[in-house]
């Protein structure tokens, strides 16, 4: 296969305007190209379409998107960007942001602390409590 395989979001009529958000909220990227029906962009280098569709179809949170944070403060940084304007917190690290595309804004200290059996439940069960996934908290059960 020679062509990238990416994801298209669709939207109700603001599709360009989405993209933009997610621009802004993420360093490394771009739009691509635009026009009335599609907007192409890219973030840390994986190709996204963001799509004017209509009204037909809504996002839900059985597909989401991982932002992987090596630290509290892009955590911090990825869940108030993107709960910002009418986005919602939901738990376990999940949020939707203002356009409902859903989101886990995780730690990736979590598989490593996942894997040591004297820790590991205790770390589920203190991440089963949290919104925001709080690293100094599951780093010290």
């Amino acid at each position: 296969m020679t062509k990238r395989i990416y994801a298209c979001l669709w939207f109700n009529g603001n599709a360009h305007e989405a993209a933009t958000f997610y621009c802004s909220v993420f360093r490394q990227s771009a739009i691509m190209d635009k026009n009335n029906m599609v907007t192409t962009f890219e973030i840390n280098g994986t190709r996204f379409m963001a799509l004017n569709g209509g009204p037909h179809f809504t996002f839900s949170e059985a597909i989401s998107f991982v932002v992987d944070c090596e630290t509290q403060e892009e955590i911090d940084y990825y869940w108030d960007k993107l709960t910002a304007d009418g986005g919602r917190e939901s738990m376990c690290g999940w949020l939707q942001d203002k356009y409902g595309v859903s989101w886990q804004i995780v730690p990736s200290i979590l598989p490593k602390l996942l894997s040591d059996p004297a820790k590991s439940q205790k770390v589920v069960q203190a991440f089963m409590k949290m919104k925001k996934f709080d690293i100094a908290v599951l780093e010290n059960v």
